[in-house]
Formats: structure tokens, sequence, C-alpha cells
């Protein structure tokens, strides 16, 4: 038996080959070409210089020095025919023939094959025409998702589209996506076959590189979503089959045949063929072979793979993870040295080389993928940790994308095991998480738990639920950013007001969302809970918490205050819209709009509603921003929520600085200047609420700012919008310049038509307040509601005057403090009911005022004084009879009940009660007293008498002649929906 082989390559595969090569007691020595730095002068290990592409030397070469088994490893290799022509000379080759490699270089000759032998595959059809390709993809009776250029040196180039259109656009411009494979490779001789642990393949870079190349960058086996009984049933039908037809065509070889498979609901298909080892599931698969390979390779050469037993490790997992050069892709091809190789290998891991050289003694990065680091332990969770380790001790000087591409596709992995292990989909709480296995050495936990606000609320009401999962998701751990933290699980928690169909069905899609979101963010959805809470949500409706957990290394914890500095620049990062914030506000603009929330968006941009356009989620930054925060460059992470673009800021800045941002540096969206019109909100309010089109900050030093932003930009849209500067007394620690003008240039092109020529261009205009006056009587008054809703920004009123009928009540005090004057006119100190009515409209005159409230006002009003303010006036009452009777303006017809009593607040009139503007049920319960009614009452009127001086004061609501009310007929059905609930 020959003591001499011959590896030809230079990557991890290679290395890996020979690495096993040489445990094998038959072999003296493994000669790799060209090889690398793993692979130089190690033991029987050592590398040759001999031309490979030159087939006629390289035989020579075999023949000189007693080489009695060439193993080829590159594909384009076996497609040139390096086989053919060294078996052709007399030199033992494992590997296939150039016919036979056309299987995994050629995928119109796969497809072609698979399909003339009856082999099931996806369903395909392969075009040269761009037209005709995407007349197919919108035609064909099936999904046509998947996009694949035919030959081999595009294979980077697959593409899995989400739907026809994407799938078109694909078939024109073809990129890149994330496919996750389940690949199961075997030994053959032509005749026989001996399979190999089924293997799952990470294929892309999940940080979205676009350079990087859809060859896998992370594996492990065996893969463990296929059953014994699977496995055994493609061995016996399909593998069998496939190598049957191979041999009917003329394929036959010893080498190895790698079939790439896909799970369907129609059962197994074939993907891929490939006819040699892949990277890295060579690294993988030989971590596990436990028999002699050049043995296995023998048998196979020798037609008798049918004699052999392959011994596999018991009860153990393989993983493998790649360190890439993302910077070489990029055109930056500068050797870096690679230093710490030997404390991983006393770690016990498989290291092997892939683009490495030895310079003066170093080992040196000569390209993309520089290595391979394998672990083999009791379960995926411990490998992981082993690696995480292993990664640690490595470092490759000047590389930061090698060691965060390799967390990333950790963090893949582990994201895998923990959905296998925790089937939080079904519910199943608690759900654990190990900490120990994610890798951190001195982790910090950050946790956050919070609502999406009232923004569910207009998806309700578009009945649109599927966006509101990420919503939930990303204001959690945009949240844990902020403390520098990488997302790891999240869990969630539903309320209904009544469990039945249709809510399991909407928490289906909410829940699908919500582990979409999770897998965009990086992080691993353990599970839901749902509740059934009918005393806190209405039947139909629904209230949603989230609970998301991360770590940080205690060394990195964000804001790192201390290092914040004069003139450190403040990178913006675009938001999608309005996040989830002043969704309360946004529902107050919305009532007394002319436009409504299924409304087209202004100005033709898109075909899509404003509420869909509210409704857009907000952005997950975790898996764009974590290698940016990782990079040392960054002092300070904000993420644009509770408090608007102004409020973040004062979390993460140290007293004596400030920032100035300037915003004419970012393009605000139409959407936040038809709002702030609307709304008739000032600059500050605008900055207090929204966030203007910025969803995260970045505090950098300014040497690094151009590189930040750089790196940032290759996933979200990013300006320097800012700076850091010392904070002068007495000023607010945040100012925003030229807002006004970006608000106004950035209107929807309708908008900026009817603006207010009178005004100058950088003045935002402010819409008239109605003036307001409350009548009250004594104490149990709506007053401070009426006061606390006047003051909120999107208000078209202000209370500018109280007065009441007696001195010393309590609400005369609140107004006070509140900074509302006051006035007592006592009706006992008049004469007549003229002459006090005739005070009572000479002070109304001195305030100017517009509306009246009567809020307990107990004095009737004369017909003089009530013609005089006629549709000027409102009041409430109790409605204590059915509210069927008084529906007649919304057309809607109710059973009666004497269950149901509510508030009404209606215009004021000289004869008739029923100028109705809205009013609002209260449900009576078999336990209700006399004050527990009253109390619900009083609290109705609160919520309801607020809404009607909004609907009046705006010009929603009018009152026209012989009493009949006037809506702006749109409004009328989104404001009185819902009105009444289930007893």
């Amino acid at each position: 038996m020959a003591d001499r082989v011959l590896v030809i390559g230079r990557g991890g595969r290679e290395h890996a080959l020979a690495w096993k090569l040489a445990q094998s007691l038959h072999l003296k020595q493994i000669l790799i070409a060209p090889g690398n730095a793993g692979t130089a002068n190690d033991g029987k290990m050592s590398n040759s210089d001999v031309l490979i592409s030159n087939h006629t030397i390289l035989s020579q070469f075999c023949k000189d020095h007693n080489i009695g088994c060439v193993i080829a490893g590159p594909e384009t290799l076996l497609a040139a025919g390096i086989v053919d022509d060294l078996v052709a000379a007399g030199i033992q080759c494992f590997g296939p023939t150039a016919m036979a490699a056309q299987l995994g270089t050629n995928r119109y000759f796969t497809k072609i094959f698979l399909d003339q032998h009856g082999i099931p595959t996806a369903r395909w059809k392969a075009f040269s025409n761009p037209k005709e390709a995407c007349a197919f993809i919108n035609s064909a009776d099936f999904p046509p998702l998947v996009i694949k250029p035919s030959n081999f040196d595009s294979r980077k180039k697959i593409v899995l589209a989400s739907n026809r259109a994407d799938a078109s656009k694909a078939a024109q411009d073809i990129l890149q996506s994330l496919l996750l494979s389940f690949q199961y490779l075997c030994f053959v001789d032509g005749t026989t076959f001996i399979p190999m642990p089924p293997v799952s393949v990470q294929k892309q870079l999940l940080n979205d590189h676009q350079s990087a190349s859809i060859i896998g960058i992370g594996a492990f086996a065996p893969f463990p979503k296929v059953s014994d009984v699977l496995l055994e049933k493609i061995k016996s039908t399909l593998l069998q089959h496939i190598l049957e037809s191979m041999k009917q065509e003329g394929m036959s070889y010893a080498g190895v045949l790698q079939v790439e498979l896909m799970l369907t609901k129609y059962g197994v298909k074939v993907l891929s063929v490939g006819c040699h080892f892949g990277d890295p599931q060579c690294q993988i698969i030989l971590q596990l072979l436990k028999s002699d390979l050049y043995e296995v390779i023998q048998a196979a050469l020798s037609g008798q793979l049918c004699n052999s037993i392959l011994a596999w490790s018991d009860n153990c997992t393989a993983v493998s993870v790649s360190m890439e050069n993302g910077s070489y892709l990029q055109g930056h091809k500068k050797s870096m040295e690679i230093t710490g190789l030997l404390q991983a290998n006393e770690l016990g891991l498989g290291i092997f080389h892939g683009a490495t050289i030895i310079k003066e003694g170093k080992v040196l990065s000569n390209g993309n993928r520089i290595l391979t680091v394998t672990a083999v332990k009791q379960d995926i969770m411990s490998a992981l940790e082993a690696i995480y380790k292993g990664l640690a001790v490595i470092s490759i000087q000047g590389a930061t994308c090698g060691k965060e591409t390799s967390h990333q596709t950790i963090a893949f992995f582990r994201q895998f095991v923990y959905v296998k292990s925790c089937p939080g989909r079904d519910g199943s709480i608690p759900a654990f998480f190990d900490l120990k296995a994610s890798g951190y050495r001195d982790p910090i936990l950050v946790s956050h738990a919070k609502g999406i606000g009232t923004k569910f609320k207009i998806a309700q009401l578009c009945s649109k639920h599927d966006m509101i999962g990420q919503d939930l998701v990303a204001i959690c751990v945009n949240d844990l950013l902020v403390q520098g933290a990488e997302p790891l699980f999240f869990h969630g928690h539903f309320a209904f007001g009544k469990l039945d169909v249709g809510v399991a069905q909407l928490t289906q899609v909410i829940s699908d969302g919500i582990a979409e979101a999770c897998k965009v963010a990086g992080c691993t959805f353990l599970g839901r809970e749902t509740n059934e809470m009918p005393a806190t949500c209405a039947a139909g409706e629904y209230n949603l918490v989230g609970f998301a957990v991360g770590a940080v290394e205690r060394s990195t914890k964000f804001p790192q205050q201390g290092n914040i500095v004069n003139e450190d620049l403040v990178i913006g990062i675009a938001s999608s819209g309005l996040h989830h914030q002043g969704f309360d506000l946004v529902r107050k603009i919305f009532l007394t709009s002319s436009l409504h929330y299924f409304s087209p968006v202004p100005g033709g941009y898109g075909n899509y509603t404003l509420g869909e356009q509210l409704l857009t989620p907000t952005k997950i930054y975790s898996r764009a921003l974590l290698p940016v925060l990782r990079s040392g460059n960054v002092k300070a992470f904000i993420h644009i929520a509770d408090g608007g673009l102004l409020g973040g800021f004062s979390q993460i800045l140290p007293e004596r600085f400030s920032v100035v941002l300037d915003t004419q540096k970012w393009k605000i969206p139409p959407v936040f200047s038809w709002l702030q019109e609307e709304g008739n909100l000032s600059e500050e309010e605008m900055g207090h609420i929204f966030n203007c089109g910025i969803g995260a900050i970045l505090i950098v030093q300014r040497e690094a700012a151009k590189k930040v932003l750089k790196d940032v930009q290759e996933h979200e849209d990013a300006w320097v919008i800012g700076k850091v500067v010392h904070r002068t007394a007495g000023y607010p620690q945040v100012e925003i310049k030229n807002l006004s003008e970006a608000l106004l240039q950035n209107k929807w092109p309708f908008l900026k038509d009817v603006s207010n020529a009178d005004n100058p261009p950088h003045t935002i205009h402010r819409k008239h307040k109605v003036k307001v006056a409350v009548l009250i009587s004594g104490t149990g008054t709506s007053l401070s509601a009426l006061l606390a809703y006047a003051k909120e920004p999107a208000s078209c009123s202000e209370v500018v005057l109280v007065v009441a009928n007696r001195s010393g009540v309590e609400e005369l005090r609140n107004a006070t403090l509140a900074g509302i004057p006051t006035r007592v006119i006592d009706h006992k100190l008049y004469g007549s009911r003229s002459e006090y009515e005739g005070t009572i409209d000479s002070v109304l005159e001195e305030f100017s005022i517009e509306l009246i409230c009567l809020s307990g006002f107990i004095r009737i009003l004369s017909s003089n004084f009530l013609r005089k303010w006629y549709g000027k006036m409102l009041g409430t009452y109790p409605s204590v009879s059915p509210l069927s009777k008084r529906r007649n303006i919304y057309n809607q017809a109710h059973p009666s009940t004497d269950k149901i009593v509510g508030c009404i607040v209606h215009f004021v009139l000289e004869t008739s009660p029923e100028a109705i503007i809205v009013q609002e049920p209260v449900c009576v319960k078999a336990e209700d007293t006399q004050e527990t009614l009253y109390a619900k009452i009083k609290e109705a009127e609160n919520h309801v008498f607020p809404m009607a001086l909004q609907l009046v004061a705006s010009g929603m609501v009018q009152l026209r002649e012989e009493g009949k009310i006037y809506w702006k007929r749109e409004r009328q059905e989104l404001i009185c929906q819902k009105e009444r609930q289930d007893c």
C-alpha cells in the first residue's frame, strides 16, 4: 500500500482532509498543493509548489514522488477534468470525472438530469432572457421564489424571494439571501454508497454584506430535525436512485456525493447535487469520523465500500464557524498577522486554515475565509461555548469583520438550538436560556419590558395586525442597545377581552410577526402567554407587552459618559416613520382631521393608506449596529422613543455638555409635517413627541465618525446631524436648529399649496385655538378633564376663563393653580335673571370667549342668552333611558336595555335637548350601588366632554338651523363605533 498521498487545494477543506489522513497508520507523508499555513511542515503534512493547473506536469510529479492517491478538493479543478487527466496517466484519484462534476457546477445540467430520471426536485425553468423570466415568475401556477444563475462562478448569487415581485427583481438583478440547508453526504464507489451524518449549513453572512459569498460560513452536524425513519427512507430511495441514474449516464466515480435537500409538504425535494466535499461540511464530517479516512478512500477506489462499516462519534455534535475578512472582499488585500492559534489549539478546538500563508515566521491572512474553528462536544451548546472561547484568544491584527462574522454565525446557531428546545409559539412558559452557552465571559444582563402604547388601537381600527409583532420586539431590543447589550431572548404577553376562534387566529398572526422580528433582531423567541382579561380589555380588543433580555460584557457597557468630550459628533440613523411614539396625539389629530386612516397617502406617495403608513413597524437596529457598537468607536447609543428627539439625550449626556442638531442634515418624512400642520404643534412639541425621522443616535469621536458612518450606511440611511458642545448655563441640553424650515420643505405637495401665504416661509403656522369659558356651580364637575385636554398639543381649544355662581368651591382653587383666570358671579346678588346674565355676558366678552362649557352649572339660562350663544354652548347630562333612543344620528339600531346608562354631551338649546354631539355608555353591573354608578357616569363624562369640545372647536361638528347637527361624514363613523360594550 502506498505511503504518500497528494491533496490538491489551499482551503480549510484541504487542511481538514490532510489532518484526517495524517492520522492513518498507512501513510507516512501527505503533500498539499499549494496548501496554506496550517499544512506547512506540520508532522506528516507538508506543502508542495507543483503547478496544479498543468495536468501533465502534475502527473509526472505524482509518478516521481510515488503518489499513490490524489484527492482534489476545489470544484473548479474537478470541472476542468483533473481527475480524467490523472487517471488517464495511471494515477489513482478520489473524486468525480469532469462529466460528473457538472452536477455541482452547472445547475441547468443538474435540473435536466434530475427531471429526466424522475428524481423529485423543486419546480424550475431556465431562461436567458430576463423579460421571459419575469413573465414566467408572474404567471406560474406555483410560487417561483428561488433564483439561481446557472454557472458555478455565480453560485453566491442565489436568491430566496418572499413574493413574485421580489423574484422578478431578482431575475433581473440577482441578489443574495439567507439559506438554511440540510445536506446529506455519502462516500461512493460507483455502485455502493455509505452515508455520513446530515449537516445543516448557514450560507450567508448575517450582517448582509453584499460582497459576501453564499458558500457556507458555518455548519453543524448531525442535523436534528430529520428523523431516523426519514433518513432511512432517503437512503433507500432517493440516494440509491441518484446513484443508479448517474451510473446509467456514465458518471460513476469514487469520491463524495453531496445532496442538498428540502423538506416540503409534498415530500423531500433535491435542491442541488455536488460531487465533492463541501466547505465547511468537510471540516464537520471529518471531526465526527472515527474510521481511518485513507482506508475508506481505498475501499471506494477498489469498489469495496460494500464491505466497509464506518464508525462515527456517538452522542456528539460538531459545530464549525468560519472567520471571515470582509475587507478583503472590498478590495483591501493587505495581509494581517494572526495570533492566538496555539492557545486555541490547546483548548481542544480544530483550527483549520483557509486563506493563510507563512511569512518571516508569522502566520498572515491571504484572502477572505481565513480560519474555520470547529468543536466537538456532547451538545451544540457546549460546542458553541468552546468555539466562543477560541474566538476570544484568536486575534487578526487590523480586522474586525472576521470575529464579528463568527459571533453572528454563533448567534444564528444559538437561535436554532433554543427555538428547537423551547416551543415558544405554543406558549410554553416558563422557558429557558443557557447564558453560559452564549459565550460571554463577564456579562451583565439587561432586561426591558414594554408595550406598544396605543399604536395597536390603530391596528385594530385598520384591521392590520401583521406588523404589530415587529413593533413589540423592536421597542424592547432597541432599548437594550442603549446599554450596548446584545438581545438574547424575548417573551410576549397577550391580553384579550375574550378568547375565541378569531382571537386565536389573531394571536397566531401576531406571534408569527414576533418570531420573524426575533430572527431579524438575532434573538430567540422563547414564548408568549395569552390571557383572557375582560376587566382590562373589551371583547375584540387586545393589549401586548414584550419582555427582552440581553447581555453585554461588563467592560463594554454603554453609555460611556466619561469618554464624551466637546466636538464629538452625532450620527442620526433613519426611522421608518413614527415608530411607536405619539400615537395618543395622532389619534386626537385624526379626530378633527379632514383625512382618516383609510385615506390614500397624499401626493401619490405609494399605493397605501395613511393608516398603513402610520403602522409601518419600528426598525430593529440590533443586527446592523451591534458590530458598530462593539468596534470601540461609539461612546453612546440613543433609541429615540419616549420623549421624542429631545428626550433621550438627558440619559447619556454629562451635565456639562449639550448637543446641537441641524435638521437640514437629514430629510424629515412628510408625515411629520402633516401631523405638525393638522395638530397645530410647535417646534418644541414636535421635538418632545416625535422622532422627526431619526430612529436612533450614536455619539462618536470626531476622528472615527467617517468610518462609523460608512459602516452604518451599509445597512441604514444615516447622517452626521450634529455635535456635542459645552453647555451654557440656563440653556436646554438639546437644541434643534432649522426644524420649522425642514418641516415646511418636506410637506406633501398638496399641503404646500394650502400653506398660509401671509406667514414667512421659515415660520410654522399655528392654528387659532378657540377660547373657552367653563361655567360651574360647585364640585364634581369635569373642569379638570377639560383643563388637561386643552393643554395637549393637538387641542383646538384653550380654557381662558372659569366662572362660578358661588365662591369657595374647590374647582376655583384648581383653576387658579392652573393659571386660569376665575370670576365669581353670585346670582343671589342680582335682582333679576337678565341682570345676572348680562354680567356673565360682559365677562365673556372681556375674555373674547367663543365657546361655553356648562360643567355642573345648575342655573337655568334665559332664552335670550341661549339664542345669543346658539351653537356655542355645550352641556352634559346622564342618560338614564336606553341609549337606543338617542342614537339616531349614527344610523345604528341597538336593542333597548335597562342595563345601560351613560353620559351625553349636547348643544344647549332653548327648546330641544336632542342636539347630541357624542355619548359614552356605562354598563350597570348587578353589584353597582347609586354611588358606584354615579362614579362611573362621572368618569364617562370626564372622557367624553373633552372629546366633544374638540369636535366642536375644530369645526368637525356644527349646529345648524332647527337644531340639526352637521358632521363631517368620514369622521362620524370612526368616532361613534364601539360605543356600547357587552355587559
